[in-house]
């Protein structure tokens, strides 16, 4: 088998959290699931690990447990026409060839197929409304976000802003919002310059109102679901897949999370009876779904949140949690969630980016 494709196998036996990680490094999000032997198991996406995760399935777990196992292949005898019609009609990128044993021996892939002609990804159009909370004094930037304010920070050629929106933009996504309160002024100034495709509404907050309080504004405007984001942070994620999610859960708020891995490197002494040692984990490991500050938000929870006073989006989550509201989570892996607010993550950025 070509070694270009190596990249896309994964053993059975390794866990659902070395299949994140390679999955980070994959373009397709793809692996195929294979034995010792290289016979083909099944195949396994983002999306298996999303919903193993909501069901409370552990990270060390095998991907012989999570991955799909009618993944389509062909044996080396296959129909080249009925082929593509399958793949044009699964919108799949790889179709594993196997011999009589299900060995994988070689793989068909889109372009080859279709020679360019005839491209998979196209991204549904969303029509739905992004806010964007740009008022903060962005103090963990500081000394930067003295001079210029945060959303204004560049990330090579282009501001945090234009990049974050430009994730959006390829859904074709027009209509923007900006909360705006610190150095509003210059914001406004430098997209007057630009001179956008796109839409910019800006909602002013005479005071700073928390990280959800400008979203009242909203109210009455829109009845879409909600994209809101922080102004520092970039998702790598399908939005489209992330409101399907939402719809199809039938969420009220949808929180986009991202994976945490955090490795003590201590031992942990565990306790009991006022100081009676029970055990002893030598560096022990442990994983948690970080919020990331975006979020999808019915229209119709806006009447919770308090006009022209500071209130956070944990304060909303809280009310429609006490109202019996449905809140969902979208899990993400750690890599997706790019978060520039601070010194040493936005030195990290700059390097993931490549810029």
């Amino acid at each position: 088998m070509n070694k270009p494709f190596d990249n896309i196998l994964i053993n059975k036996s390794a866990t659902v959290k070395e299949a994140i990680k390679l999955l980070d490094k994959n373009a397709e999000k793809i692996l195929f699931v294979v034995d010792e032997d290289n016979e083909l198991i099944g195949s396994i996406t983002d999306g298996d690990i999303r919903r193993w995760i909501l069901k409370e399935g552990e990270l060390s777990d095998t991907v012989v447990n999570v991955c799909f196992k009618e993944t389509y292949y062909v044996n080396t005898q296959y129909h080249l026409q009925k082929v593509k019609e399958e793949v044009y009609k699964r919108k799949i990128g790889y179709v594993p060839i196997v011999d009589e044993k299900k060995k994988i021996v070689d793989f068909l892939f889109w372009d080859k197929l279709f020679d360019g002609e005839i491209k998979r990804k196209i991204k549904k159009q969303l029509d739905n409304p992004v806010l964007i909370m740009a008022g903060g004094k962005g103090t963990r930037l500081d000394p930067f976000t003295r001079i210029l304010p945060k959303p204004l920070i560049p990330i090579g050629e282009k501001t945090i802003l234009e990049i974050i929106i430009e994730k959006f933009s390829e859904y074709d996504i027009k209509q923007f919002y900006l909360s705006v309160n610190h150095k509003a002024k210059i914001i406004k100034s430098y997209f007057e310059e630009l001179q956008p495709e796109y839409k910019l509404t800006y909602l002013y907050e005479e005071e700073p109102l928390g990280t959800i309080g400008a979203l009242k504004q909203l109210e009455g405007i829109t009845a879409k679901e909600i994209i809101l984001t922080n102004c520092d942070i970039i998702i790598e994620a399908d939005y489209e897949d992330l409101l399907k999610h939402h719809l199809e859960n039938k969420n009220d708020i949808t929180i986009v999370a991202s994976l945490k891995h955090y490795n003590i490197p201590y031992g942990i002494c565990e306790i009991e009876n006022g100081g009676k040692l029970v055990n002893i984990k030598e560096k022990p490991e442990y994983d948690f779904l970080i919020n990331t500050g975006m979020y999808i938000i019915n229209p119709n929870l806006l009447w919770y949140i308090p006009e022209n006073k500071f209130y956070n989006a944990t304060d909303l989550v809280e009310k429609a949690l006490l109202e019996k509201k449905k809140v969902g989570i979208y899990p993400i892996s750690e890599n997706s969630w790019i978060d520039t607010g601070e010194w040493v993550e936005y030195k990290k950025a700059i390097e993931k980016l490549q810029l």
